[in-house]
């Protein structure tokens, strides 16, 4: 019986990181569309300026439009990194040491080591989606169950990894 409900536990857990995950994709996902839409709205807008605008105002207009194309184009190199992070994320995959990947509970937070999406409530419970570069991923990482840690003046222990 014992047995069955530790399994059952974990199952649990492997679903909230399959979630968690998913949330991140979708994440990126949103964050995808909305570059794409920019990147849409600028080519419409360096077309119609080509057609109705002349002279200095006109080449300010396009520079400024060229400018802001530039900037969509980096956001968009910036979801294909993210999208590569979460691919090599297998949410079913359990951790004994922390890595990317792994679910992270502590005595004062949980956390999901793969992106930065920010905060996401699952079961009622409150998940910090964080990517392996923050401050406190990189004082999570290669730690395990019982390990303690200071983070802004204050010891956190390390309670679960999934």
């Amino acid at each position: 019986m014992e047995r069955w409900n530790l399994k059952t536990i974990m199952t649990d857990h492997i679903n909230i990181k399959t979630i968690l995950h998913q949330n991140c994709l979708e994440f990126v996902s949103d964050r995808l569309q909305t570059v794409e839409n920019t990147i849409t709205e600028i080519q419409q807008s360096l077309q119609s300026e080509t057609k109705s605008s002349a002279g200095d105002k006109h080449e300010t207009g396009r520079a400024m439009l060229q400018l802001e194309r530039e900037k969509a184009g980096h956001q968009l190199a910036e979801i294909e990194k993210l999208k590569l992070v979460l691919s090599k994320i297998n949410p079913e995959a359990k951790h004994q040491i922390i890595a990317l990947g792994s679910l992270v509970y502590t005595t004062q937070s949980n956390y999901f080591i793969a992106i930065s999406a920010g905060a996401l409530t699952i079961n009622n419970t409150l998940f910090f989606a964080i990517s392996a570069a923050t401050p406190i991923a990189q004082l999570l990482l290669s730690k395990k169950v019982g390990e303690d840690f200071i983070f802004r003046d204050t010891t956190i222990k390390i309670t679960k990894v999934i």
